[in-house]
């Protein structure tokens, strides 16, 4: 058997390999959008109009989206914040190597931690009847409702949101960390840089592409968030993907297609983020080399 055939089918293996995969993404994710897309152009008739993309500036939904940005920046900054110190306290803070280890595992699962579970786990912890309310109440006469706190509010969603923000920055931000070469900081010493002039002048600078393009992608998932919000929250807060929800399946007027119009501004949204994220992470990439 001649080296040109062998190769020939090793192709086919390996195209053979992520065939599934591609099937897979091409049923679930890349037809499904296309078919939002082109909804978003059509009425409930069939007929071609730009109408639902007008619909798009009335003020309820306007509200809806910047409610959603807010949210998305609140808890893509705190996340992006804390998570940045604990990478830090673990990579470079000469913790016990069992404590990065157990971080690390934590993180991954944590940031998968979302949805139904999180919402009630949340409300059963700083509900009005939660855990640390009641805790809080009865050995310090310290009631946390009367200072405005409410956990079905702007505030209590990015409270939760942050839960799976923080330790997504954690797994990003760490290999980034990582990356920094022990000479950068001993040619700065030698130089005379103190700690915070090495911080300022090296370590932040190359750091800092990992650590925008990291923001964007937590302001990506935390904006198509619904599943959270809507355990938490229900219908009480006016948010892009529960007003989709609303319009797709329960809403009196019933418009699937201003919901494919509102799901196209939020692919426009969330697809901006993710393309700068990958930007930012290939310039991050090639000063770690």
């Amino acid at each position: 058997m001649s080296t040109a055939t062998l190769i020939d089918r090793r192709k086919v293996i390996d195209w053979l390999g992520i065939a599934p995969f591609m099937i897979f993404a091409l049923m679930f994710l890349i037809l499904p959008t296309l078919y939002l897309v082109a909804g978003a152009f059509f009425n409930p008739q069939g007929e071609f109009t730009f109408q639902n993309i007008k619909d798009l500036t009335h003020p309820t939904i306007l509200s809806a989206y910047w409610i959603s940005i807010k949210v998305s920046v609140a808890s893509s900054l705190g996340g992006a914040l804390i998570g940045f110190f604990l990478a830090w306290a673990i990579v470079l803070g000469g913790l016990p190597s069992w404590i990065r280890s157990g971080m690390l595992t934590f993180s991954g699962v944590a940031s998968n931690f979302a949805g139904v579970p999180l919402a009630f786990a949340f409300i059963a912890t700083l509900g009005r009847t939660g855990l640390v309310t009641v805790f809080l109440n009865e050995w310090f006469g310290f009631n946390l409702y009367s200072t405005g706190f409410n956990l079905l509010s702007f505030f209590g969603l990015t409270i939760t949101y942050m839960f799976f923000q923080i330790p997504l920055m954690v797994l990003i931000l760490t290999p980034a960390l990582d990356g920094l070469k022990k000479e950068w900081r001993e040619a700065s010493e030698i130089l005379g840089a103190s700690n915070w002039q090495y911080w300022r002048l090296v370590a932040l600078p190359i750091l800092w592409p990992s650590l925008m393009g990291t923001t964007l992608l937590l302001f990506a998932n935390a904006f198509g968030a619904i599943a959270t919000a809507y355990a938490l929250t229900g219908s009480s807060l006016n948010i892009v993907p529960i007003l989709l929800y609303a319009q797709i399946r329960g809403d009196v007027l019933h418009n699937p297609n201003l919901g494919y119009a509102l799901a196209l501004g939020m692919i426009v949204i969330t697809g901006a983020s993710n393309i700068l994220y990958i930007w930012l992470r290939s310039r991050a990439e090639r000063w770690q080399k």
